[in-house]
C-alpha cells in the first residue's frame, strides 16, 4: 500500500495491461477486476475506437482499461479534485493517450457537453436506503444520457444489485447482469 493511503488495482488487459493504478482513498469505491473483465468481455470490439465517457470516474479504472484496449479517447468525469489528480497520474504511468480528467458535478459536465459518445459509463456512489440519492436514476429521467450517446452508442451504469433498475422514457435498459453486489445494466437510446 502506497504511503498516501491509496489502494492499488491493476488495469486488466490491453497495451497497458497488469499495470498497477492508484485508486483515491476517499471518493472512489472502484469496479472490481472481475466485474470490468465481465463487462469488457461483453463490450468485445465495441471499446476499438470508441469515444468513451466515464462518469463518476474515480480511480478511472473503468475508462483507463477502455483506453488499454483501444479506445480512441474518453473523458473521465469526477467531481473530486482528488480523483481527477489520480486518474491523470494514472494516465501517465499507463502512458496512454486520449484521456481528459474533468473535475465537475456529473449531471453539470452533461448539461453542457457538446459531444457525443459511442461507450458512456457511470459508476456512482449506490443507492442503499430508501431516500438516498439513486444518481443513475436522476442522470436517465433527467434526459440527460441519450442526447450524449453516439447513434449505436451504449450506455452502462453500476448499481447495487439490491436496486430495481431505473427507467427512462428515451432510453431503453437491453440488459442486466449481476456479479454478487453489483448489477451492470446496458441501455440504448430509442429511436
Amino acid at each position: 500500500m502506497p504511503l498516501d493511503g491509496a489502494a492499488i488495482m491493476r488495469i486488466i488487459a490491453g497495451k497497458a495491461g497488469r499495470i498497477a493504478i492508484k485508486v483515491p482513498p476517499a471518493v472512489a469505491r472502484p469496479t472490481t477486476d472481475f466485474v470490468r473483465q465481465a463487462i469488457f468481455s461483453i463490450l468485445a470490439d465495441r471499446v476499438e475506437q470508441a469515444r468513451v465517457l466515464d462518469l463518476y470516474a474515480g480511480s478511472g479504472a473503468i475508462g483507463l482499461e477502455a483506453l488499454s484496449r483501444g479506445a480512441a479517447s474518453c473523458v473521465f468525469v469526477d467531481e473530486h479534485h482528488q480523483a481527477c489528480k489520480v486518474i491523470a497520474e494514472n494516465l501517465t504511468k499507463a502512458r496512454l493517450d486520449g484521456g481528459r480528467a474533468v473535475k465537475s458535478d456529473v449531471p453539470a459536465f452533461l448539461k453542457r457537453e457538446a459531444g457525443s459518445f459511442d461507450l458512456i459509463f457511470a459508476d456512482p456512489p449506490y443507492w442503499k436506503h430508501y431516500g438516498d440519492k439513486d444518481h443513475v436514476g436522476n442522470l436517465l429521467k433527467a434526459g440527460l444520457i441519450a442526447p450524449r450517446l453516439a447513434a449505436d452508442g451504449l450506455f452502462l451504469a453500476e448499481i447495487s444489485a439490491n436496486q430495481p433498475s431505473p427507467a427512462a422514457e428515451d432510453m431503453e435498459l437491453t440488459d442486466r447482469r449481476e456479479y454478487g453486489g453489483s448489477a451492470i445494466l446496458f441501455y440504448v437510446a430509442k429511436p
